[in-house]
């Protein structure tokens, strides 16, 4: 029996096509091992979005090497897309192109919760991407194929699905008859025992009305949105070619915690964009400090071969990045921790996803809200979803007490 290793880089979308080929090699019979050396093979699902998932992708098919000088390395995902060129002087045996993989998945490794990729590909063409030139446009999943692969995943035990996909919101307008997201999730939510359904990355303007209006009556769906700003300033934002202003986004913000007040806002923050002055960056500052995430991820901006902003005058230097990366990181934490102290003394359901790997005594999972929680407790809690009162921050998730169970 052959043994082969996976390694995946980047999105949440990578994620699920790294699951989608690895139960196709183990229906062929191969064997996965997870930890050791001496390997028949090994797959890594590489990334390209910024040159540190470049050099991330070279770095893992080294380490293969490394750890099994004689295996076979297959090398696959948006990397292989854009530059093979990247990949010259590694020992590669195989390159695979990407497919969507239109077989599904019924399980999802290493996972409690189970990403669904529902569409693929994206039409924004936003300046800094490099993502449309590789993943091509946008194209969805047949409704009747999502809905069979989410009752067969809740079958083998799954309670909590993410819908995922490189462009979410545009899910259905390639279908004929289009059809929409709040299609998907009016499906969704029929499944018995399916108990959560929740959303990655959606862009501002797909978030419509009709989507907050099932958020704010759903049962299911959670209470959670993440809606990158990349920046909070109007003239970066159409330099990025981004198609809103950072009033469109403010607003959309006010609308999305009127309705649904509890609701967690995660986002995206791009510094250093060429052309980006401090009074442009400090308009971000403002705009974070604003809507409160709960987390925001920071990247630094990072030229893309094929790009438009490739060519754009006014390059940061690279110490400026820097800094403007560590002041926002601080006034990110701030936010976050103002944004948690809110639920501090409340009772909310928790979906346990695992044993803390620093400390098993305790278990981790995240309220529908995507606040990340611990507990203490003997007991398998695993896959459980229970009631717990939460008790103060600590780190990066906050301690909770065990509640009264609700119903598995």
């Amino acid at each position: 029996m052959p043994t082969i290793k996976f390694y995946t880089l980047g999105c949440k979308t990578n994620q699920y096509d790294t699951q989608s080929i690895r139960e196709r090699f183990l229906q062929a019979g191969f064997k996965e091992i997870f930890n050791g050396k001496n390997l028949d093979y090994y797959l890594v699902n590489t990334c390209t979005v910024t040159h540190k998932a470049d050099r991330d992708c070279r770095r893992y098919i080294l380490r293969a090497h490394q750890e099994s000088p004689k295996a076979k390395i297959i090398v696959t995902g948006c990397l292989t897309e854009k530059n093979q060129d990247l990949l010259s002087g590694l020992k590669i045996n195989y390159i695979i192109s990407k497919r969507f993989f239109p077989e599904g998945i019924s399980n999802f490794s290493g996972h409690t919760r189970a990403f669904l990729k529902i569409q693929d590909g994206c039409d924004n063409f936003c300046s800094y991407c490099i993502v449309p030139f590789v993943r091509g446009r946008s194209r969805s999943r047949l409704l009747s194929e999502i809905v069979c692969e989410a009752k067969r995943l809740v079958e083998n035990g799954f309670k909590e699905i993410v819908l995922t996909g490189i462009c979410l919101g545009a899910y259905g307008r390639d279908l004929r008859p289009q059809i929409s997201l709040i299609n998907v999730i009016k499906e969704l939510e029929k499944i018995n025992g399916l108990l959560r359904i929740r959303l990655s990355s959606i862009e501002a303007g797909d978030v419509t009305d009709e989507l907050i209006e099932k958020m704010s009556s759903s049962p299911k769906l959670c209470r959670h949105l993440h809606i990158p700003i990349q920046s909070g300033d109007d003239e970066i934002l159409r330099k990025m070619n981004r198609r809103y202003t950072q009033g469109d986004y403010l607003q959309l913000i006010k609308r999305l915690k009127k309705k649904i007040p509890q609701i967690a806002i995660t986002t995206d923050v791009l510094v250093g964009f060429p052309g980006e002055k401090e009074e442009n960056f400090q308009n971000t500052v403002k705009l974070i400090k604003k809507i409160l995430p709960l987390k925001t991820h920071i990247f630094p901006y990072s030229p893309r071969e094929g790009t438009a902003a490739m060519g754009f005058l006014g390059k940061i230097e690279p110490k400026i990045i820097k800094k403007r990366f560590e002041s926002l990181s601080r006034i990110a934490k701030r936010c976050s921790l103002e944004y948690q102290r809110r639920f501090l003394e409340k009772k909310m359901p928790v979906l346990i996803e695992e044993r803390s790997k620093d400390n098993p005594s305790f278990w981790l999972g995240h309220t529908d809200n995507y606040l990340k929680v611990a507990v203490k407790k003997d007991m398998d809690l695993k896959n459980q979803l229970v009631s717990l009162r939460l008790k103060k921050i600590d780190k990066d998730c906050i301690i909770a007490e065990l509640g009264i169970s609700k119903p598995k």
